[in-house]
């Protein structure tokens, strides 16, 4: 296809896809002529992609650029790319009134390291950008009044659990490793959202349980 077709398809502008193959989030394609090329399926997944981390994960454009050399890099094994590619996305800091202490921060890491051993995670996750996350949000948690030990974090890591199966059984529909790679990381972005709002309509649902008054139907 043409630029002009690529663009009506992807619903990205002829001037954004002109910006993405400018910074290298969009790989050329085959040239045609000195001012021409013509674009293919490949093109067209791979703008999705970037769609998913600019426009929807508001991911910046260095920091996809990073992301996406992880989808690419054939040397590492599918678990490789897919570890290098999710967790290189960066996560949401933690809403606090205050920078957590030295001493919330080393808690927060015990109680996490505590949670990992429980589930029979690797200790190395502690210093994983997502690990590193979570300790952060612990320890804001802490400050606000509202500690969490590794026995509160547990159903929370059980239900991550449960998400991330779901995550990897919807992989397994597409057929080559680099869609599996491109798919977890736009899942990675779009998902999360839906699972804040599943969990708040499941908060709404328990309460109204709970308190005796059934939700209207």
């Amino acid at each position: 296809m043409r630029l002009a077709e690529l663009s009506a398809r992807s619903g990205v502008s002829t001037a954004t896809i002109k910006f993405y193959l400018r910074e290298g989030l969009l790989p050329p394609g085959r040239r045609l002529s000195a001012t021409q090329a013509e674009y293919d399926g490949t093109h067209l997944r791979r703008l999705r992609l970037v769609r998913a981390l600019i426009q929807v994960g508001g991911v910046p454009v260095a920091t996809a650029r990073e992301v996406l050399a992880a989808v690419d890099d054939e040397d590492l094994t599918r678990h490789d790319r897919l570890g290098a590619a999710v967790w290189a996305i960066p996560q949401p800091a933690p809403a606090r009134t205050r920078e957590a202490t030295a001493e919330e921060t080393a808690a927060a890491r015990t109680q996490v390291a505590a949670l990992l051993q429980r589930l029979g995670w690797p200790s190395g996750h502690l210093d994983s950008p997502p690990g590193q996350a979570l300790v952060r949000t612990v320890a804001a948690l802490a400050g606000l009044g509202y500690p969490h030990d590794a026995e509160g974090l547990l159903p929370y890591a059980r239900a991550a659990e449960r998400a991330a199966e779901a995550d990897l059984d919807m992989l397994e529909h597409f057929t080559s490793e680099e869609e599996q790679v491109e798919a977890s990381v736009a899942l990675t972005v779009l998902h999360e959202p839906v699972l804040l709002a599943l969990r708040r309509l499941a908060q709404a649902e328990e309460s109204a349980r709970r308190s005796g008054r059934p939700e209207e139907r």
